[in-house]
């Protein structure tokens, strides 16, 4: 038999042989090789994964809320800003970039003085976004950093500018009119690098402790001052409240007065036309006594009577013309 090992060169290879002597194919060699099924698969799927490589890189998607920035070959293609779902690019060449533009908010505290030298800090809120249809130039201008490299100063330098137009007072008394000047700066600051501004509030005014304590004295002085105004003002009303009483009470009491007087003098006059009349009726009837006993008899008997056994009625007083007083009437009997 043949030595199954053969030199081939410096290395050696190992051979299967058949009895006679002839060399059979490697069992490495021929399971693949000959099978024409794993001849085909293998490419497919190497096709297969490129293919879907290519695709991949091909296909993007841009976020909700966003605007793509298409780069080719590094470079920014500033005419055109991919809106959100899917966009197809040349792979290998093209990327995307996405850049948000809802609307987002940025809190700056800005130190400056103010129109009479007072140093005040103010903290200010805004709320940006970029300019949808120009991302692309955003990103190619700015990059990511546009907050830091734009914004910021933008804020900064329009506080110190509208600060320095008012006095501390009025940074307080006239706040909206404050906000609305540094909105108008900040706007036009950021609008030629394609920021839009949607609002701003002023959140807060720091002013320095001495400036804090001398508005505390002088609003503890004026309210002093309205209430030693107020006092005065309650003494003189009560003053003139009590005034307003004695002249009513004088009025009253003189009132009073002339209403007894008057009375007075009506029942003196009524008494006097009683006496005149009675003294007529006397005058041209008799018989009127009698009627007028009868009328003025309480109906009680008197304590005190005089002889006879049928009784005396009481004494009746009947004034008398003449005389201006009343007189005793003799007791009459029944």
């Amino acid at each position: 038999m043949r030595n199954p090992f053969r030199r081939s060169g410096s290395p050696y290879e190992r051979r299967r042989t058949t009895p006679e002597g002839e060399p059979l194919e490697s069992v490495e060699q021929g399971g693949r090789l000959s099978n024409p099924f794993v001849r085909i698969v293998i490419p497919a799927i190497i096709g297969i994964i490129i293919l879907l490589f290519i695709v991949s890189a091909s296909v993007k998607i841009v976020d909700a809320g966003y605007r793509g920035v298409l780069l080719k070959f590094g470079a920014v293609d500033t005419s055109v800003a991919l809106n959100e779902g899917i966009h197809f690019v040349t792979p290998f060449r093209d990327s995307v970039i996405q850049m948000e533009v809802r609307t987002q908010k940025t809190v700056e505290n800005a130190a400056s003085a103010s129109k009479d030298l007072q140093d005040v800090t103010t903290q200010v809120a805004l709320n940006y976004r970029i300019n949808p249809d120009r991302a692309q130039v955003v990103y190619q201008q700015l990059g990511f950093e546009y907050g830091n490299r734009v914004i910021a100063p933008a804020i900064q330098e329009s506080v110190k500018q509208v600060t320095a137009r008012f006095n501390a007072e009025e940074l307080i008394t006239k706040r909206e009119t404050v906000k609305n000047q540094i909105e108008e700066q900040i706007k036009a600051r950021l609008a030629p690098y394609n920021i839009v501004v949607d609002t701003i509030s002023i959140t807060e005014f720091q002013f320095s402790d001495q400036f804090r304590k001398a508005v505390e004295a002088k609003v503890e002085a004026q309210q002093r001052a309205l209430q030693a105004q107020n006092d005065l003002r309650r003494i003189e009303i009560e003053a003139q409240q009590n005034e307003a009483k004695a002249v009513g009470e004088q009025k009253a009491n003189v009132a009073r007065a002339d209403g007894i007087r008057q009375a007075n003098v009506l029942q003196a006059e009524g008494e006097s036309q009683a006496i005149k009349i009675i003294d007529q009726q006397l005058r041209t009837s008799p018989t009127y006594l009698e009627w007028l006993k009868t009328q003025r008899w309480d109906g009680k008997l008197p304590l005190v009577t005089g002889g006879g056994s049928a009784g005396t009625t009481p004494f009746i007083q009947i004034p008398m013309a003449e005389q201006g007083a009343s007189v005793n009437s003799t007791a009459v009997r029944r």
